[in-house]
């Protein structure tokens, strides 16, 4: 398309499609990062971030990605040659496993088929049989992005509390946080790693740990280097509404609306409506003759649905023919799934008709390509939007 009207559908799982009133916010003026306005405005949403994550406890925002945030995870917590246990269940499972690895922790991956999740049964059978407690940390993806499976990260903490192994339970949120119920305390995380692009309706550029005691504890004795990502730094300073380094005012200020728009609609109705539009899409799917990536429906994810196209097709097919003739972004399949998988992302400010444009946009793109039946999936979804 040599011209394009309209609005672009971005509907990759992230970034996602930033509301209008937070680019409004984004456009406050440059104010100074260290007098009083700024001082207000972290402490308004060091402290609105709490309930989003499930906590009482202390969430830090540092100037990075979700990438960043993996790291301060690790470094604040553990030392040179500690054992982690991590999970195979995804493109990003294993990106934060390979980080791990080049800190200098001793990584035990556990393979996995990136269809299913994390599975409590390994998690209590390796922590039991770990007699001699060599293993300091779980490093488990709440909603892995690259496939659209979810792990049960409360029955993960009831496996290690099973054992009675005192492993720090570190999880990834970055596609789940504010899309799905997600509940630091009460499930007994020690950090929850999280970025702003994605349910938080932000641009990239803020990366947040939640902090538990057990974690705080941990940073006291961790050895690994770090200066950056360093939570005592952070901490001290953001006791006073400051950061230890220049912090990203603007996207401050666009947290700060984001925040107000959570607490207006309500974390629960925010989770049902995702739950909502995931359901109509994987119905669309299912309409046309394509299989959801995600074997268990109870770990069905939310905020995207992985689309497994026959054994002849081509996914990155129908992504090039979804955004050069109707201006529609989809997820490529990643690692493994290169070419076997496109994403449908419908988290963040998404509504029933955006999810319908964006449907449509995918029917046409499977008729023009030739995979599935390029038909139905719509009128499916359209039956649970109007029902539902």
């Amino acid at each position: 398309m040599s011209h394009r009207s309209g609005r672009h559908f971005l509907q990759i799982p992230g970034p996602t499609n930033v509301p209008d009133r937070i680019l409004r916010a984004l456009a406050a003026p440059t104010i100074d990062h260290r007098g009083p306005e700024l001082a207000s405005l972290a402490r308004t949403v060091l402290d609105g971030l709490k309930p989003v994550f499930g906590t009482t406890g202390p969430v830090v925002a540092f100037p990075s990605s979700g990438t960043g945030a993996w790291e301060a995870a690790l470094v604040n917590t553990l030392s040179p040659g500690d054992r982690v246990l991590a999970f195979d269940t995804g493109h990003f499972a294993g990106l934060w496993s390979r980080m791990a690895a080049a800190l200098g922790l001793d990584v035990e991956l556990v393979p996995g088929n990136w269809r299913r999740g994390v599975d409590p049964d390994r998690v209590h059978e390796r922590l039991a049989g770990d007699r001699g407690r060599a293993i300091k940390a779980l490093m488990v993806v709440h909603n892995e992005t690259s496939t659209g499976v979810t792990s049960d990260v409360r029955a993960v903490r009831a496996a290690v509390d099973a054992a009675g192994h005192p492993a720090l339970l570190l999880v990834d949120t970055v596609s789940s946080l504010a899309s799905m119920d997600y509940r630091h305390d009460e499930w007994g995380v020690d950090v929850t790693v999280s970025c702003s692009q994605k349910g938080l309706m932000l641009p990239p550029g803020l990366g947040f740990n939640a902090i538990g005691e057990r974690a705080l504890a941990a940073a006291g004795a961790a050895g690994l280097g770090r200066s950056y990502w360093d939570w005592r730094a952070m901490l001290a300073a953001n006791a006073d509404g400051l950061f230890p380094y220049t912090p990203p005012t603007n996207l401050l200020y666009g947290l700060r609306e984001a925040l107000v728009m959570l607490a207006d609609e309500g974390l629960e109705h925010v989770f049902a409506r995702h739950r909502r539009h995931a359901e109509a899409t994987r119905l669309a799917v299912r309409a046309w003759g394509l299989e959801v990536l995600c074997e268990d429906p109870a770990r069905y994810s939310s905020s995207l649905t992985a689309v497994l196209v026959g054994a002849g097709d081509d996914a990155d097919q129908v992504r090039r023919v979804a955004l050069d003739r109707y201006d529609l972004s989809l997820g490529a399949g990643l690692g493994r799934l290169a070419g076997r998988v496109f994403r449908i992302g419908h988290l963040g400010s998404l509504n029933d008709l955006m999810l319908a444009g964006t449907l449509c946009g995918v029917e046409l793109s499977l008729a023009r390509t030739g995979t599935g039946t390029g038909r139905g999936g719509v009128d499916a979804a359209l039956g649970q939007l109007r029902d539902g």
